[in-house]
């Protein structure tokens, strides 16, 4: 019984460290997205205030556009981050509980 209880526990910390190892991951993308949308939001309120032509880069190389198509394009962009950071903070949270639990019954076990 010993052995068994001690292999549960040594599987449990294992699944502990890949939760952990996911967290940081979703961490990490959610605040790369953060600053997307900041970048976004940023360069929306530059073109508000812009005048004469605007330019958008592509690649290498910047080309002249349509001050309401880059706009509808920033808009599209700060959308699908939005929506993107909601999911990466539902995966956050969902890890985290998951975190929580585990601890929990890892901590119980050794007691």
């Amino acid at each position: 019984m010993e052995k068994k209880i001690n292999k549960d526990i040594a599987n449990k910390i294992q699944e502990l460290q890949m939760i952990e190892q996911s967290l940081q991951a979703v961490i990490m993308q959610r605040q790369t997205l953060q600053f997307e949308l900041n970048e976004a939001s940023e360069a929306l309120d530059e073109l508000g205030s812009a005048k004469g032509d605007v330019f958008k880069v592509v690649g290498q190389i910047m080309i002249k556009a349509k001050k309401e198509d880059l706009k509808k394009d920033l808009e599209s962009k700060k959308e699908i981050i939005d929506l993107k950071l909601k999911n990466f903070d539902k995966q956050e949270k969902s890890l985290k509980e998951r975190l929580i639990k585990l601890r929990d019954e890892v901590m119980g076990e050794l007691k």
